[in-house]
């Protein structure tokens, strides 16, 4: 039960405990609310073009690696249950506070990019079935906007909006997933599009192509790793999550192979590929009475759901790299009305305004999927190291074999044998050469202070 704790003070923003408000069944609903989503029904025609008929397979892949890195998560969030996920088991493990605050802003900006690919599929083709009076960037800011404003309102809200959001999605989802059935059944759709590849060369190029398809569609599969940002706002969450991790990946990863093989089955690549609203592609080449303009509607709420989630875990992340003492205390800052993390929200929403205009959802899914593949290696390696630090309570222990075969994998799709745009490098090099200003300028104010105090 959640008690009553004072307000914050300027000495000490972390004071009042965010609120324990979600229970198994629900941490379960928002695992796979948060992989679901915007890389499924935004991506799935990027990751088209770069394999081309044999959609399905990058998915495989994707599924698999997903699942390596989540054992190594769910052991981690059950022996360390407290926000800041990646960070804090690379500070635990590494004790290089340089190292830790790189994976932390990593985590964060690829959360605020994933959000930034949400608001800019929200603003595409799905909405075109609505109106294209409204310029597509200014809907994206006035949709992350909006969703600060519900993320200021309180984490109960926010996930409850997040159920509601993630059976409309599993709605739409199940929608293609019949449209593909009632196809086959009446003999249609061409099942040699199945084992079609976009590379005309065998080989090197051929496994490039595979590699680059699946670094892309991994970004359907993150998600998970958000959801141990919430771990102070679960009940019992050393219990929970290992069936909530599990159970969530393994639910997205059979939903996507089967809405992978359903589009090919239906959708020439190349269709596919042009459209920033594929699953609508497939709604119209299915036949049948189903309006667009419905599906549209559904995959709107799909990559709303996507965006907040994100925005959620950023700030939580925020606020537990404050309490961490790696970002300032005031990060920290918790709203006493509302018991969520003010300055965090605010923060992460400005900055995901800004990636909004930086580009489209490829170039915003694939930076996402590299910045969060470099911190899953991190912590494929960090739970083995941590095998030295044994806790009191009982919790998961994955078999060693699967984070060294996560690290292994985690590399091989960041490298650049994935065959990804340069522009994904580039922008996130930017993105942590920011983070390695802000180090400096922290490092800075905390040094003046300490001389400050010791001067007193």
């Amino acid at each position: 039960m959640a008690t009553t704790s004072p307000a914050p003070t300027p000495e000490a923003p972390d004071d009042t405990p965010l609120k324990r408000a979600i229970g198994p069944k629900l941490l379960i609903l928002f695992v796979i609310g948060d992989i679901l989503g915007t890389g499924i029904y935004a991506t799935t025609g990027k990751v088209a073009g770069k394999v081309g008929g044999a959609l399905w397979l990058p998915f495989v892949i994707g599924f698999v690696v997903a699942v390596l890195t989540a054992a190594s998560y769910v052991e981690l969030v059950g022996k360390y249950p407290k926000a800041a996920g990646a960070a804090l088991y690379t500070q635990k493990a590494f004790k290089v506070p340089f190292l830790t605050f790189i994976v932390a802003f990593m985590v964060m900006c690829s959360g605020l990019s994933s959000a930034s690919a949400a608001a800019r599929a929200f603003s595409g083709d799905y909405l075109a079935e609505f109106t294209d009076a409204v310029p597509p960037t200014l809907v994206a800011i006035l949709f992350i906007l909006a969703l600060a404003a519900l993320n200021l309102r309180g984490v109960s809200e926010s996930v409850k909006t997040n159920v509601v959001l993630t059976l409309v999605e599993l709605t739409g989802l199940a929608i293609i997933l019949g449209i593909g059935a009632w196809a086959v059944l009446s003999g249609d759709g061409q099942a040699s599009r199945l084992g079609e590849f976009e590379s005309s060369g065998t080989g090197f190029a051929l496994m490039t192509s595979i590699l680059g398809a699946t670094a892309l569609g991994f970004f359907a599969f993150v998600g998970f790793e958000d959801s141990v940002n919430m771990a102070e706002e679960t009940k019992d969450p050393v219990r929970s999550f290992p069936k909530a991790i599990f159970l969530g990946v393994g639910v997205t990863g059979t939903i996507y192979v089967l809405v992978a093989l359903v589009s090919s089955l239906l959708v020439d690549y190349r269709t596919l590929e042009k459209s920033s609203g594929p699953l609508l592609e497939v709604v119209k080449a299915g036949g049948g009475d189903f309006p667009p303009k419905l599906f549209a509607l559904i995959a709107l709420f799909a990559v709303t759901n996507s965006a907040l989630i994100n925005i959620m875990m950023a700030s939580r992340l925020c606020y537990g790299m404050a309490n961490e003492r790696i970002l300032p205390r005031a990060m920290g800052r918790v709203l006493p009305s509302r018991r969520t993390p003010v300055v965090g929200i605010l923060f992460v929403s400005a900055l995901a305004i800004g990636l909004v205009s930086t580009g489209e959802i490829e170039g915003l899914g694939d930076t996402t999927a590299f910045l969060l593949l470099c911190v899953f290696a991190v912590v494929n390696v960090a739970v083995l190291v941590l095998r030295k630090d044994p806790v009191a309570h009982a919790h998961f222990r994955t078999p060693t074999i699967l984070p060294v075969l996560g690290a292994t994998a985690s590399l091989i799709l960041a490298s650049p044998l994935a065959d990804r745009a340069a522009e994904v490098y580039i922008r996130a090099g930017i993105l942590v050469a920011i983070g390695i200003g802000l180090w400096a300028v922290n490092k800075a104010v905390m040094r003046v202070r300490h001389e400050e105090g010791a001067g007193s």
